[in-house]
C-alpha cells in the first residue's frame, strides 16, 4: 500500500510517500526556519501563508521522488491536530481536494501519533508493549502502547515541554532560535556546573521544566552567569547551556526508565523534535536496560513520512475519514 503523507502542524511544510508504513519512497520537507527566525519563534499567520506557497510544489516533489503517479496510491494521510489551526487547516484542506478529485481513500492523523511512527521507518522490528517518549516543542508526553493504536499517556507536561523550554532557555542566554539545536551546540562546549533544579513530582508520571528555565533566568540576572565571555571566572553560556541540557535530560530519562521498568515495557522509543538532539539519545540508551530505538535525525523534527507510516495502519484499521474532516488543533492522544 503506498500512502501519500501531508504535514503542516505547525511551520514545516511537508509531503512524503511511504510503502506499508516501513520504507520511505520520498520525504520532501520545506522548512521556515530562516523566515520566523527573525521574530525569535514561530509566527502563526506567518507560518500559514507559507504553507499555501510550498504546499503544492511539495506534494508535486514527493511524487516525483517516489516515481509515482496519482493513481499509483492507495490513500492519503494528513495531520489533523494538534497544532496551529492556520497551519493544519493548509493541509487538511488540500488533502481533501486531492483525495476527492483523484478517488482515494483519506485519514486523519495525531500528529504525536505520527512521531510514534516515525519508529517503524527505522528498519529495526518494533516490539509491544512498549514505552514511548515524546519529546517536542510543544509536548513532553510519556506513553504505553500495547498495539497498534492502543494508547495510555502515563504522563504529560504540567507546563514548559521539553522543546518550550530549550527555546526559552535560548533566548535567556542570548543563543537565538531554534533553541534545541543552539544550546546542543553550546552545551558541547560547557562544563555542568550551574546549581540548577530537577521537578520529579514524586508520586506522578508528569513533567515540569518551568522552574528549571527560571532558575536559569534569575542566575543571568543576578549575574552569575558570564554572559560576555569567560574572563570573569564566572560559569560561561556554554556551562549554562550544558547544566540546563543536563537537568532536564536527567528528569525525562531517569522518569522514562522507571516507567519502562513499572510497565513491563519490551522496548523504548524516543521520538518527537527534542529527539534529535545527540547527548539525550545517548544518555537514554545507556541508561536504559531496554533496547533503546530512535529515529534518524530528519525523522524525528517534522516530516510527512511519518505521517503517511501511521496513516497505512489507520487504512489497515478501517480508519478513513469523510470530506467532512476538520482540524482539532488541540488533539489529545489516546
Amino acid at each position: 500500500m503506498k500512502v501519500l503523507g501531508i504535514e503542516t502542524s505547525c511551520d514545516e511544510t511537508a509531503a512524503a510517500v511511504v510503502v506499508d508504513g516501513t520504507q520511505i519512497l520520498s520525504n520532501e520537507i520545506a522548512s521556515q526556519v530562516e523566515i520566523h527566525t527573525r521574530y525569535g519563534g514561530v509566527v502563526p499567520e506567518v507560518a500559514s501563508r507559507q504553507h499555501l506557497l510550498a504546499i503544492i510544489p511539495i506534494i508535486e516533489q514527493a511524487m516525483t521522488g517516489a516515481k509515482v503517479t496519482w493513481s499509483d496510491l492507495d490513500g492519503i494521510a494528513v495531520t489533523m491536530g494538534p497544532g496551529l489551526a492556520g497551519s493544519l487547516l493548509v493541509g487538511v484542506n488540500v488533502a481533501k481536494a486531492v483525495a476527492f478529485a483523484h478517488g482515494l481513500s483519506l485519514t486523519g492523523v495525531n500528529h504525536l501519533e505520527g512521531h510514534i511512527y516515525a519508529s517503524w521507518l527505522t528498519g529495526r522490528d518494533i516490539e509491544f508493549p512498549l514505552v514511548c517518549l515524546i519529546v517536542s516543542g510543544g509536548h513532553s508526553d510519556l506513553v504505553f502502547m500495547r498495539d497498534h493504536g492502543d494508547y495510555t499517556v502515563l504522563g504529560r507536561t504540567r507546563d514548559d515541554a521539553a522543546g518550550e523550554a530549550f527555546d526559552k532557555a535560548s533566548r535567556i542566554l542570548g543563543l537565538g532560535y531554534p533553541g534545541g539545536p543552539a544550546i546542543e551546540r553550546a552545551a558541547c562546549q560547557g562544563q555542568t556546573s550551574l546549581p540548577l533544579p530537577r521537578a520529579w513530582l514524586k508520586g506522578s508520571h508528569d513533567f515540569s521544566f518551568s522552574g528549571i528555565k527560571t532558575a536559569l533566568l534569575h542566575l543571568v540576572q543576578e549575574g552569575k552567569v558570564a554572559l560576555n565571555g569567560p574572563d570573569s571566572g564566572l560559569p560561561t553560556v556554554a556551562d549554562a547551556a550544558a547544566s540546563f541540557q543536563e537537568a532536564v535530560f536527567e528528569v525525562l530519562v531517569t522518569k522514562t526508565v522507571a516507567v519502562a521498568r513499572e510497565y513491563g515495557a519490551k522496548q523504548v522509543l524516543l521520538v518527537g523534535g527534542v529527539a534529535a538532539n545527540r547527548s539525550l539519545r545517548q544518555k537514554l540508551i545507556d541508561e536504559s536496560p531496554l533496547p533503546v530505538v530512535v529515529p534518524e535525525l530528519v525523522l524525528c523534527t517534522d516530516n510527512a513520512a511519518m505521517v503517511a507510516a501511521c496513516g497505512y495502519y489507520r487504512f489497515r484499521a478501517g480508519k478513513v475519514a469523510g470530506l467532512d474532516l476538520d482540524v482539532t488543533p488541540g488533539l489529545k492522544l489516546a
